[in-house]
This record gives C-alpha cells, structure tokens and sequence, in this order.
C-alpha cells in the first residue's frame, strides 16, 4: 500500500538496452581520447539509470499541502497548522541517514547549508536564527522512504495568493523544472477565479499535473463540490484529473492496515497517477533525451573513426586525400560561420525577448490599474478597500503569472530557432530551461496602502452641519431683523438648514474625491512596486536563459569543431601508419564503426 514505483517490465527493458548502447559508444569514445564526449554521455547515463522525479505541491493558505506530503511519506516532515506554516520551500528527498539543512542566500557566493536538527524543522521560520540574518532560499529533509527511493522528490511550497504574497511568484518558477505538479484546493468551496486562473498557468508550465481535492473528511458535501469543480474545468478548457483526497483517511488507513480505508482516502488514485501520468512519461522523455546524446556522439565518433579508416584502406590515393582534407577544412570554416550566426541570433533573440517581455508586463499593469481606478470613480473606495485590495492583488498576481507562462514559451521558441543553426551538425537536443529553481525567489512586494473608511460620527457630522447653517442664520436673521423680527426666527433657522445641508453634502462629496484620489495614488504606487521588482527579476532570467543556451550551444559547436579536427588529424596520421600496423588498425576502426552503426541503428529502431 505504500509503494508507487509500478515500473513496467518493458521500461525497464528499454532502458538497460538504451545503457548497454551507451556504454559502448562511450567506450569508443575513452578510446579516441573524447573526454567531451564521455563527460556528455557520462551524464546521460547518471540521468538513465537514477532519474529523479521532482513533484510539486502548491494551492493557496491552508489547503493541506504540508498534510499531505507527511500523509505520502507515512513521516512527520513538514509543519502543520492552522496559520501559514510553510514559510520556505521544502524539498524532501531519499537519504539512509535523516537529517535536513537550510540553504542560505550568500551574495556573490555559492549558497551556504546549515545543518539543522529535524525536531525543529515544525518551528522553522524565514527568520531562524539559524540563518544568521541571510535569506533562507530552501530547506532540504533528506529521509529513507520506499517512496522517495523511488526516484521522487516532493517540493512543499508556501501558500499562493495575491501579490502581496511573496511567495506567489517564486512558485510558479518552481514548475519550469517539475515533472508533476499537484495542486490542491480544499472541499470547503468551488474553485475560484484566481485558483482557476492559476491552474491555467500551472498547466502551461507542466504537462503533467493533477488537482487534489482535499479535507474530504471534513466536508460532507465534498462530492458535489467535485462535481461543479469538474464543470469548471470543462468549461475552462482544462484537461485536469480531479482527485479527492484525505490525509486523515490516509493515515489512519496506514495506522490500521486498512487498504478500503485507504482507497477511500484516494491515496490509490494518487499513486496511479504518479506511476501512470508521471513515472510513465519522465521515464518516455529521459530516455529520448538519452537517445539523442548517444546518437550525436556516436555521429561525431563515426565522423573520426571513418575518415581514418578510408586513408588506412587506401593510401594511394593522394588525390582523393587531398579532397576530403579540403572539403572537411571548408566544412569547418562554414562551422565557424555558422557560430557567429547562431550566436548573433541568440544576442538578437534576447534583446527582443527583453523588450516584449517588459512591454507585455507593463501592458497588462496598465489594463489592471485602469480598471480599478474605474472602479475608484464609482463610488467611495473607503467603504470597499479591503474588497477593492484583495481584487487587486488577485489581478496582479495572475497578470505576472501570465507573463512568466509567455516568457516561458517565447524563450522556448528561442532556443528553438537557436538550434535551427546546427541542424547540419546531427541531432541537436535542446537545452532544459531549469532557470527558474528554488534558488530565484521574488523579494517580497509592499501590500497595498491603507486608506480611510470616510466613516464620520454624529458629533462630526453636526459640527460641519452647524458651521454650514452659521452663516445662513446669522445672515437671514440680520436681513429680517430689519422687519421687526428677532434675529432667530423661523425663516432664519430654515435657511440655515438649508445652507448646513449643502455644507454637509459639499463636505461629504470633498471627503469622496479626496479619498479617491488617495486610492489611485496607492494603486499606482502599488503596481509600480510590482513592476520595479518583477522587471528586476525578468531581466535576471533573462540573463540565465541566455548563458544556458549560449553555454549549451557553445558546447554542440565545440564538439562539432574537435570532431572535424580529430578527422584531419586522424586521416593524415592513417597515410603515414606503417604497413605492419596498418591492419590491425583496419580491424580496430571496422570493429568501431560496427558498433557505432549497430548503436545508430538500434536508437532510431526505438523510435528515439
């Protein structure tokens, strides 16, 4: 009951046959002394044979996050409690020995780990003494668990909301490098707008994601609830598998060996999820990833060992050597070219990506700040503030969402285009954006301001009253006094009921306009604040998406150069080889490019 692994015998197959390629296209590679390529394949294969599947676990305050990674784990490792009680990111990963560190924020400096002890993970805040003043970017619980030794590491992150939250927009930074996300909404309510909002960007972000409908144990009416959430989904477009859950259920179904119990909890459906839409997929998309280094080495190997071997058959023909010298050094020169291109359209790329990234941010502040300063102009923003806040905050955050999903695809697309450069040069992977890690945390934006209710009381009111009417009774009874009538008199006391009156509502309508123009200045300075710091922080990925992609394409382009220049080299040294050792090197490089096209062969068989 505790295990999701379920990997299928076929996975398994496919994948000790991909390794069995890959180490013998590596051990050609160690011996044509291609540390470049065995560093790369090196890789591939440390990804092959220990995959890990991050899972993230986001929602808004007080959904059971926390709850239900402790009810996954069958562990106490995150806190619970009725207030916010993930402040910082929690990774929980596989280890023999328990312990947990806090990774600290060092500028200018590879970020500090502080051990700290696991009784105090529960009072954890971001202002530990423990970090001694530095951020605390992350805090990392290494436990045995037959579920995390699996492969999966589970992410616990603090609750999302509005953009006064800061932790809204380094969550969804998270989800760029995540293999599933599970995103849960409580049974207390139907899905709303921003949760809706945010489940599109979520899906955008990560192909494979499922929304939990937690505390079922609480709300008897959890059924219905989801049912009008699957209707909302419907109608959303948003092809998401709905799944109640209940870690109470889950824990006590472990507690007494109960697996009914625990499919009610719908820890089963869960894990099917887990195997079947996740363990399936990253699994599918590692090894087509691997497939794709062992092909490319192995074109880059077969470029070396074929050229050598072609001298070595036959050295007499100077003529023929002489041509393929130059057409390889032509082809080498056109390389060289080409990395100038590619590099300028990645320049290129950047500088507009930068530009249209900061003009659809500001684009839509701007439809944002107009609509609630509309909203200010129709009535009196003190009576609704909080209301008008809280809207506010929701509109922001899913504005900056949006962008971040479309800054995502358009830096996709980039290193797309970037790519098109080296088409000539074999199979090109593209690089993995992980920019936006657990490292890349928002600074917390200033809530918006305060602002005064307009409430008067009855004292207030009279005196405003009684400063208006005044002047009106003392001049009505001035003007009537001449006609033999006291100076307080009836028509006196009208008029300066009068005049108190239009006081009254002239003061009122002040206090309005007054009022409204605070609550535009506070809206304005708001949004401004979001935009300083989220700019600040685009530009910051930005900068890392352009040295991923510079350092992966500058990687390619390298290997492509040392292959062409390993061909050279090796088909002038086969016309000066000796007879004697002419044929064993004949055998060698036959029984290598044997191996090389068998590798090829068997990849693109697989369908990789």
């Amino acid at each position: 009951m505790d295990n999701a692994s379920g990997t299928t015998v076929p996975s398994a197959q496919a994948t000790t046959h991909l390794v069995g390629r890959l180490d013998e296209v590596a051990a050609i590679a160690r011996a044509a002394n291609r540390a470049d390529l065995t560093a790369r394949l090196a890789g591939a294969r440390s990804r092959l044979v220990d995959p890990r599947m991050r899972v993230v676990v986001v929602g808004t305050l007080k959904q059971g996050k926390s709850q239900l990674v402790n009810a996954l784990l069958n562990l106490n490792v995150c806190s619970v409690g009725d207030d916010e009680t993930t402040a910082v990111a929690t990774v929980v990963q596989n280890a023999q020995t328990p312990s947990a560190e806090l990774v600290l924020a060092e500028p200018g400096l590879d970020p500090v780990r502080v051990p700290v002890p696991l009784d105090e993970l529960a009072a954890l805040t971001p202002s530990t003494p423990l970090a001694a003043g530095r951020e605390v970017l992350r805090v990392e619980v290494n436990v045995p668990s037959p579920l995390l030794a699996d492969g999966l590491v589970l992410v616990d992150t603090p609750g999302v909301g509005g953009h006064g939250n800061p932790h809204a927009a380094s969550t969804l930074g998270l989800l760029t490098a995540a293999d599933a996300v599970l995103v849960l909404s409580d049974a207390s309510q139907e899905f709303t707008e921003p949760e809706l909002a945010f489940l599109r960007q979520v899906r955008a972000l990560c192909p494979a994601v499922a929304c939990l409908i937690s505390k079922t144990d609480l709300y008897p009416h959890w059924r219905a609830i989801v049912d009008a959430d699957r209707g909302h989904l419907e109608r959303a477009g948003l092809a998401v598998p709905l799944i109640p859950v209940s870690s109470v259920l889950r824990s006590h179904a472990l507690r007494l060996r109960d697996d009914d119990l625990h499919t009610e909890s719908g820890f089963a459906a869960l894990y099917d999820f887990l195997r079947e839409q996740v363990r399936t997929r990253t699994e599918a998309a590692t090894r087509r990833a691997v497939a794709l280094d062992v092909r490319s080495a192995a074109e880059h190997l077969s470029l070396g060992l074929g050229s050598e071997l072609a001298a070595l058959r036959d050295p007499a023909r100077g003529a023929a050597a002489v041509a393929e010298l130059q057409r390889a050094k032509a082809a080498a020169e056109d390389l060289q070219k080409k990395s100038s291109l590619w590099q300028q359209t990645l320049a290129d790329g950047i500088a507009d990506l930068a530009a249209d990234i900061d003009h659809d941010l500001r684009d839509r502040l701007r439809r944002v700040t107009r609509e609630a300063e509309e909203t200010v102009d129709e009535g009196d923003p003190g009576k609704d503030w909080p209301q008008l806040g809280e809207w506010l905050q929701e509109q922001v955050a899913t504005s900056i969402g949006d962008n971040f999903v479309w800054a995502h695809d358009r830096s996709v697309w980039l290193a797309e285009v970037v790519a098109g450069h080296f088409a000539d040069a074999g199979a090109v992977a593209l690089p993995h954006l992980d920019v936006a890690d657990l490292d890349g945390v928002l600074e917390p934006v200033a809530s918006l301001a305060d602002l005064e209710s307009g409430r008067i009381g009855i004292t207030q009111k009279v005196l405003v009253g009684m400063r208006g009417s005044y002047g009106g009774v003392l001049m009505f009874g001035l003007i009537t006094t001449m006609m033999g009538m006291a100076l307080v008199n009836p028509i006196s006391v009208g008029a300066g009921l009068l005049l108190g009156t239009k006081a009254y509502r002239e003061d009122r309508e002040g206090r309005v306009l007054k009022r409204r123009g605070e609550a535009k200045m506070a809206i304005r300075r708001f949004v401004d604040d979001v935009s300083f710091q989220v700019g600040k922080e685009s530009k910051d990925r930005l900068r890392l998406i352009q040295r991923a992609l510079r350092d992966h394409f500058a990687a390619i382009a390298e290997q492509t150069l040392r292959s062409l220049a390993e061909s050279l080299r090796s088909a002038q040294e086969g016309a000066n080889l000796a007879s004697a050792e002419r044929a064993r090197r004949i055998a060698e490089l036959e029984d290598g490019m044997r191996v090389l096209t068998r590798a090829r062969e068997a990849i693109a068989g697989d369908g990789a």
